[in-house]
């Protein structure tokens, strides 16, 4: 089909995902909890590098759970990346807490460390210390995790990895989310692996995850009773979306393999056009090239990233913006920001920033589709030769 509907992440199955299902149904654990998620548990704390993981319904709850870990409550102040989706920060308002937000930085399109610094020390000044800072590794690039880390033990302050996007990405060949108090992954039906809904807490603080298990099932006191001294929540991950999570942790090196493999060929094939330049990846670091994404300077090739987008939508290919900053979003307009130097690196990558197709079930002829397009929007007089 030539026109067939490209989309910008779709799930990609590996195939062994229906032998964990059945087993789920002959053996009649159908509900909540049962031998996948116990085995994916396992699993993913092996692959992480970390001493447990806890199976949740959502990156979005294993974040809120690490919130409550951490003692965030109302009228606290958590530092959370600007440059990401929203998902990242709600919990603080979960909370009753209130987010400061930090620019990036050029090199990783990530958290500033100069900007961290510069609002931890304001908040020094101010006795507003934070009780947690939020770090977000974008698109599956890793931020620079030395520098950040150092400064939050610099000041005490816990540090959340929301590796959301990076799963099998490493810095200095350690998995992104490992380096933290708390990690957190999500298996949202676009990223690298799927559960079709799901995520996942890692920590190597045992009291921590034994905190986060307690609250997502429910808060039950250990008693022959029902009896609740405290709210929890039903955030578990169910057995059967544990049995895809199972196939899919299997193959999850080949696919970042593939997806980085989408990333050098849209490289080769735009990197020389003026005004485009692809996200950048720190050195001792290998992200997992989730998204392919780059900027394109108007003031340079005269085409905006939106012009882009649209010509790839007529031909049926789904692409997007990269995202619009939270100290941008309305819902965040009196939040507090802090930059490096004034100017906010995360919002002139929004301006100019572009997603591309990279689901690892592409073909060579998929991405061929895109770049033709691409291609016919920078540079028309090229093709008209």
């Amino acid at each position: 089909m030539e026109n067939k509907r490209l989309y910008l992440s779709p799930p990609h199955m590996s195939g062994n995902e229906q032998m964990y299902i059945s087993q789920a149904f002959e053996t009649n654990w159908i509900a909540p909890l049962g031998p996948n998620v116990k085995a994916l548990e396992e699993e993913f704390a092996k692959y992480a590098g970390t001493k447990g993981a806890l199976a949740v319904s959502s990156g979005t709850a294993a974040i809120h759970l690490a919130l409550q870990v951490l003692g965030v409550t109302i009228g606290d102040t958590v530092f959370c990346s600007s440059l990401t989706f929203i998902a990242s920060a709600n919990p603080i308002i979960y909370q009753g807490a209130k987010p400061v937000f930090i620019d990036s930085e050029s090199d990783t399109w990530n958290m500033s460390p100069k900007a961290l610094e510069l609002a931890l020390e304001y908040a020094k000044k101010n006795r507003e210390m934070p009780k947690a800072v939020i770090l977000v590794h974008l698109f599956g690039q890793s931020a620079k995790v030395d520098e950040i880390k150092g400064i939050c033990g610099k000041y005490k302050v816990a540090l959340i990895e929301d590796a959301a996007e990076s799963l099998g990405g490493t810095y200095k060949g350690k998995q992104t989310g490992a380096f933290g108090d708390i990690g957190i992954y999500s298996f949202n039906g676009n990223k690298i692996i799927t559960t079709s809904g799901g995520g996942m807490l890692v920590s190597n603080n045992e009291e921590y995850l034994h905190k986060a298990l307690f609250l997502s099932t429910q808060a039950r006191d250990p008693a022959l009773h029902y009896q609740h001294s405290s709210i929890g929540y039903n955030y578990r991950l169910s057995n059967i979306l544990a049995g895809i999570g199972r196939a899919q942790l299997e193959v999850l090196d080949d696919r970042v393999k593939v997806r980085r493999g989408i990333f050098d060929r849209y490289k080769k094939s735009l990197g020389n056009i003026p005004g485009i330049t692809f996200m950048p990846e720190l050195k001792d670091t290998m992200g997992n090239r989730w998204l392919t994404a780059l900027t394109i300077d108007d003031k340079i090739n005269g085409v905006r990233s939106s012009d882009v987008i649209n010509a790839l939508e007529a031909g049926n290919i789904e692409s997007r913006p990269v995202w619009k900053p939270l100290h941008l979003q309305p819902v965040f307009k009196n939040a507090a920001f802090f930059t490096e130097s004034g100017e906010s690196i995360s919002s002139m990558l929004f301006e100019q920033g572009l997603c591309l197709p990279s689901g690892s079930g592409m073909t060579y002829e998929d991405q061929e589709r895109v770049v033709e397009i691409v291609k016919e929007v920078l540079e028309p007089s090229k093709l008209a030769r």
